[in-house]
């Protein structure tokens, strides 16, 4: 019978307990890895819906400024008619029509087409009811005979959750800011009308339903932009603001 040397005391496996340690220590350093790439996409899902969002803004602000710079185009004095036309007329484009904190009215060849244009921008201007607050553009032929504050709507393009109030904010010809008496119509307030010389639109969207992971809060993307008019305004007769100049 073959005899086996003695194995060194010293020389021993681990212990159940060695073992659950170890096996512990393992699952605490897998579970930080795997919680820090959970939060890592979380942070990358986030800063794509920034993104996302400020594209929307940035791209309904880009709308915005093209059509307010042809705002008031063609106007009664460029097209020089032997008579005086009525805002009403189909021919012309008044330039405001009407403005508060969170819409604006305006009239303008916006298509390049030579058809003047009645916009306007506002919130929730179709009445929606499963968006809270949607910024939303409306652009549609001026009808012929038909007043500027009684032109149809026909509303579209739209940013969603939008959070920002006011949107635009309005400053006259010597830079003061128009804010009181809002809202304000060519009825009846033609001539602040025709001094607005700047409009600043600021747009700040909360999405609802992704949440920041550092936060807990709902993102929110903001946007900003403003557009000097050159407002030949038709708001009131014989009156033409010092933008024309």
């Amino acid at each position: 019978m073959k005899n086996y040397p003695n194995r060194n005391e010293h020389e021993r496996g681990f212990t159940l307990i060695e073992l659950l340690i170890v096996i512990a220590i393992l699952a605490t350093v897998t579970g930080a890895i795997f919680l820090q790439l959970n939060t890592a996409q979380q942070r990358i899902v986030t800063e794509q819906a920034k993104v996302d969002n400020f594209a929307e803004a940035r791209d309904f602000v880009d709308q915005f400024f093209r059509d307010i710079n042809l705002i008031g185009y063609p106007s009664q004095r460029m097209l020089n008619f032997p008579t005086a036309v009525t805002t009403s007329s189909s021919k012309v484009a008044v330039g405001l029509v009407k403005i508060d904190a969170n819409s604006i009215w305006f009239e303008g060849d916006v298509n390049g087409t030579g058809v003047v244009q009645s916009v306007q921008y506002k919130i929730n201007g179709a009445g929606l009811t499963a968006c809270q607050l949607c910024l939303q553009r409306s652009s549609v032929d001026k009808v012929d005979g038909t007043a500027p504050l009684s032109q149809t709507s026909s509303w579209g393009t739209e940013v969603n959750d939008v959070i920002t109030s006011p949107i635009f904010t309005y400053f006259d010809t010597n830079g003061n800011a128009v804010t009181t008496g809002l809202p304000l119509d060519i009825g009846a307030n033609g001539g602040i009308l025709a001094t607005i010389k700047t409009i600043h639109i600021s747009l700040t969207i909360q999405n609802p339903i992704v949440i920041d992971p550092k936060t807990r809060q709902p993102i929110q993307t903001s946007f900003e932009g403003e557009v000097s008019l050159n407002n030949c305004s038709m708001a009131t007769t014989g009156f033409i603001g010092m933008s024309c100049q």
